[in-house]
């Protein structure tokens, strides 16, 4: 039987992860002395914050890599209800004082403060994960190629609905969002035309809770649910728990995002209504800077990973999902079409 190529960062379990808190609010003088040459890296998460079972923890991942490898000593900062680009800009220029290289913000939220910060330190490099605005010698833009792996799973929703109707849940209204849901709806189009794809967003900015609202999640997953959808799938962070937790209370699949949620110790009750989820290796993104800094090559400019690279993908975790011959079909051929040019995946 054929298997849908996996990527080799999925599966991290997040109870395998320890990471090094730091409030990050006192000043420090560990670069200046010159006693560290660099403490490793940091990461500035995005809301939700670790424990998200999804984007953070993936970064998280990547950062106990590199601590394992280089005998970095990493620290992780969590983000504050309601905070400016100030709090962020201040964050970031405390952890480029304190010694950590690369310093990198988790989310598209930290643009300004990354572009800020990084004219100041310019011996330190800044990474910045799912935005591609900032052009700076010391920065690296690490991007995905969402759209790809959202179309693998609306190839699988198609082939695995009964009753025709499949949702999606985005988080937070925005244009980086919009690409998980284009690609999602042309997935399930090009394979099932009478396929109805039923869209909700849960916020129009990330401050309203769009990315860490588990009830938010549950809530717009039972009304897809009543209007008759039995897959639905999110892109909405630490919310998509939610509707994982209602696709299994109502015995229909979700669709996870970012990590390979079936695998995830946190959501183990709900792990047999999980069909599969389109996974990006932020893990990857945030261990692959570490190491080129490590290396003395500090990688800098757009790095955007695709289904060619292995960046991005779909997890066969689930039994049901690896012995489904018609989605496995559907979906090999799929990423064939995609890699070889012959499937272009809409971005919005």
């Amino acid at each position: 039987m054929r298997r849908v190529s996996r990527i080799a960062f999925a599966g991290v379990a997040t109870a395998a992860l320890a990471v090094t808190v730091s409030a990050c609010g006192s000043s420090s003088s560990s670069s200046s002395s010159g006693d560290d040459k660099n403490l490793g890296l940091a990461l500035a998460y995005d809301v939700g914050g670790k424990g998200d079972q999804s984007f953070n923890d993936a970064a998280t991942a990547g950062l106990e890599k590199a601590d394992k490898e280089f005998g970095y000593k990493s620290t992780a900062v969590e983000p504050q209800d309601g905070e400016s680009d100030a709090d962020k800009v201040q964050r970031l220029e405390t952890l480029a004082k304190q010694g950590y290289n690369p310093v990198i913000g988790v989310g598209y939220a930290y643009a300004p403060a990354v572009k800020e910060v990084a004219a100041k330190f310019p011996k330190t490099t800044f990474g910045i994960v799912d935005d591609e605005t900032i052009k700076a010698d010391n920065v690296a833009d690490l991007v995905f190629h969402e759209e790809q792996a959202s179309y693998l799973a609306g190839v699988a929703a198609a082939k695995a609905t009964k009753s025709n109707t499949v949702g999606f849940v985005g988080g937070v209204d925005t244009p980086l969002i919009h690409k998980f849901e284009a690609g999602f709806k042309q997935g399930v189009a090009d394979t099932k035309k009478s396929v109805t794809v039923k869209s909700q967003y849960l916020t129009e900015t990330a401050a309203e809770g769009g990315f860490s609202s588990p009830d938010k999640g549950e809530s717009a997953a039972e009304g897809q649910i009543d209007a008759g959808a039995d897959v639905v799938y999110a892109a909405a962070g630490l919310s998509g728990q939610g509707v994982i937790k209602a696709a299994s209370a109502h015995k229909i699949w979700a669709i996870g995002v970012d990590s390979d949620q079936y695998k995830q110790d946190a959501l183990a009750k709900y792990k047999d209504s999980i069909l599969t989820s389109a996974m990006k290796d932020v893990q990857g993104a945030v261990y692959n800077l570490a190491k080129s800094v490590k290396d003395g090559k500090p990688e800098t400019g757009e790095i955007r990973a695709s289904l060619a690279t292995g960046g991005v993908g779909l997890a066969d975790s689930n039994p049901s999902f690896q012995s489904n011959t018609a989605i496995q079909d559907a979906v090999k051929k799929a990423e064939e079409g995609i890699k070889n040019g012959s499937i272009k995946v809409k971005t919005s």
